[in-house]
């Protein structure tokens, strides 16, 4: 379907804006999909912020890099889910917003200096309250954690021994000054597909033995009160790999959300339905139930999980309701915007003691991690930095009109290259990814893609010997045209 150019409004207040927003929206009611639309919004609807830059996962790179830290697979099953609570800080805490939609051949890259200070997590202390099979330094560490959090709480109690707060096996923030040693994350994305729109992503952390990846791609349906966004069919998860694990493979599933807030003119993001944690190397599963706002005793935000013994062969459990209570191994409960805990073993969450209710995680005192990006001199015409460099600083000034004519160069630009392509026949091919989509959801890095993370690794920006033939450019401005090599086909 073709792209859909909406005419700018002249005001700019908020009300305007949602206005805006609303008249666009009503002219896509029953449409099945609206990303597969690709409408081009008028730059004051924008968040200035290109897609790629936006859309990761490492709101708090420090709980990835504790992912694969136990030797017990309940423990890492555990360490995933709370990398999995953290990666949307950014809706957690921030507000719903539009980004710049990508350009195919777009990229971006950069590193995340993760301090490495989550708790480390040894579920058999938890059990009956006291410390299981655990042994040697980090258990013993790991111990006094918890017992020194609990402590804390009793320690106005006049000498009782029992606990009144639970464990906190959150991870902190990283402050300015950090304490603990610093683990590097490095992280590259293209968009690889324009019709449909998907990008792939690729996250290293060859010191931890680490590795995810996955295709991003999105489906969205106006309601009349509500954007519902889906994963696409090429989005089947992210999948974090443990390599120094004999490569034990997690899957996890996204599941859909709802911008609501619409009518109201306060927009807010809620997630509903189910998400699935999978590795069938350990045979452990995780069900995590959303409920949508007010579903759950007039709460929002709620979620409820269990992780499991499951049959990779033979996986039919969709449910929490369909698991038997004899293959519960841990019950979760919270808010995914707020606080979420953990209980040992099958008996319903609310039946423990709060003492034995274990904090995976707090998003409460959480913000954003920041990025460490390439110079700009060392980044291409084809990075999203670049790319949208000069629409962002017209939205920043508030020159909308400005912004919105430097974005119209680029998408006409990549509409004409992707009809030169399709009177030639020649095919997209990316560049660091060996697929656009397809391979099980798991892209493959290119030779060019694994060079440009091993220099990332090393704080190396240059592309030379990689994109030779991609150099640095300047920003288009209004009246000129961007050069025909530059990233094709935008959204």
């Amino acid at each position: 379907m073709a792209d859909t150019v909406v005419d700018q409004s002249e005001d700019h207040s908020d009300g305007s804006k949602l206005r805006t927003f609303l008249s666009i929206l009503k002219k896509f009611i029953g449409v099945a999909d609206l990303a597969s639309v690709r409408f081009s919004l008028p730059s004051q609807l924008l968040e200035p912020t290109p897609n790629l830059e936006y859309w990761n996962y490492l709101d708090a790179p420090n709980s990835f890099i504790a992912i694969g830290t136990s030797d017990e697979p309940l423990d890492r099953m555990l360490e995933v889910l709370r990398f999995w609570f953290t990666k949307d800080i950014k809706y957690a805490k921030g507000r719903p917003c539009k980004p710049y939609n990508s350009c195919l051949g777009e990229f971006f890259r950069c590193n995340w200096e993760a301090e490495d200070n989550a708790p480390r997590i040894f579920h058999q202390q938890l059990i009956g309250g006291g410390v299981g099979n655990c042994s040697g330094p980090a258990a013993s560490s790991s111990a006094s954690s918890v017992r020194s959090t609990a402590s804390r709480s009793s320690s106005k109690s006049s000498g009782a021994s029992t606990p009144t707060m639970n464990p906190n096996l959150s991870v902190p923030q990283t402050g300015s000054n950090p304490q603990n040693p610093i683990v590097r994350v490095s992280y590259l994305t293209e968009q690889t597909s324009h019709h449909p729109p998907v990008s792939a992503f690729y996250i290293s952390c060859p010191d931890r033995g680490l590795h995810a990846r996955g295709f991003d791609q999105i489906t969205a349906k106006f309601t009349g009160t509500s954007i519902k966004v889906m994963p696409g069919e090429h989005n089947l998860g992210i999948f974090i790999t443990l390599e120094s694990r004999n490569n034990e493979t997690y899957q996890l599933t996204h599941p859909p959300a709802h911008l609501g807030g619409l009518l109201r003119g306060a927009l807010s993001v809620s997630v509903s339905d189910v998400a699935y944690i999978t590795c069938p190397e350990t045979k452990l599963k995780a069900i995590l139930q959303y409920y949508d706002d007010g579903w759950l005793r007039g709460s929002t935000n709620k979620v409820e999980g269990v992780i499991f013994r499951y049959d990779p062969e033979n996986d039919t459990k969709t449910r929490i309701r369909d698991v038997p209570d004899e293959d519960i191994l841990v019950r979760l409960s919270g808010a995914w915007k707020d606080k979420i805990s953990f209980t040992m073993g099958p008996k319903p969450f609310n039946t423990h003691p709060v003492a034995a209710q274990t904090t995976i995680i707090d998003i409460a005192p959480l913000s954003v991690a920041p990025k460490t990006l390439p110079p700009d001199s060392q980044q291409l015409k084809n990075e999203s930095l670049q790319l949208w460099g000069d629409v962002t600083k017209a939205i920043h000034a508030k020159q909308f009109s400005k912004a919105t004519s430097i974005k119209q160069v680029i998408e006409e630009n990549q509409r004409e290259k992707a009809r030169e392509r399709e009177r030639t026949g020649t095919p997209w091919t990316p560049i660091f990814f060996t697929q656009a989509t397809g391979n099980g959801g798991k892209p493959d890095l290119s030779e060019k893609g694994r060079q440009v993370l091993e220099r990332a690794q090393k704080g190396n920006w240059s592309m030379a010997g990689i994109l030779d033939d991609i150099t640095t450019t300047e920003r288009p401005t209004t009246n000129v045209a961007i050069p025909d090599s530059v990233a094709e086909d935008a959204a």
